[in-house]
């Protein structure tokens, strides 16, 4: 078997640990072995899990973009394998250009970058658009890789 170019939402949540109406991407349009370009419309559903009594704010956009950056990490995953756990360190350098998104018009574009890493973190880029290829977010984030919580209480 070999790793698609494309995905539908049921192949993403698949490559993610996020399913049900949390697997936020709908579709894996373009991947290389440093770049991942995703699109969705879930951030204009009722039921998005994100969404509050004031809208889906901007902020969550972070998590679209870290989603297109675990769906990148279980693509290069050597066939066969499970993909590295790993979660969201940091986000730097975050800027907003809306309030909220539940009210844009289209699909939304997710583009992640990496730009460097090891074993242990990935630096990646990032920027989600809007169906004219406007700026809704962009920045910078961490993702620690191989660091299981653990489960111990101390006390």
């Amino acid at each position: 078997m070999t790793t698609p170019q494309t995905l539908d939402q049921a192949g993403i949540a698949r490559r993610i640990p996020h399913s049900g109406t949390m697997c936020l991407l709908e579709r894996l349009e373009s991947w290389d072995q440093t770049r991942i370009h995703c699109t969705t419309a879930t951030h204009a559903r009722a039921d998005n899990p994100l969404r509050t009594a004031s809208g889906l704010l901007s902020p969550n956009l972070v998590e679209y973009a870290a989603q297109a950056m675990a769906l990148h990490g279980g693509l290069l995953a050597p066939e066969g394998s499970e993909p590295s756990a790993g979660f969201l360190a940091s986000a730097r350098g975050v800027r907003l250009a809306v309030e909220r998104v539940d009210d844009v018009a289209g699909a939304l574009h997710v583009h992640a970058e990496r730009v460097s890493g090891d074993a242990t973190q990935i630096l990646y880029q990032f920027a989600v658009k809007d169906a004219q290829g406007h700026p809704l977010a962009e920045g910078r984030a961490v993702v620690v890789l191989n660091t299981p919580l653990s489960t111990e209480r101390s006390s």
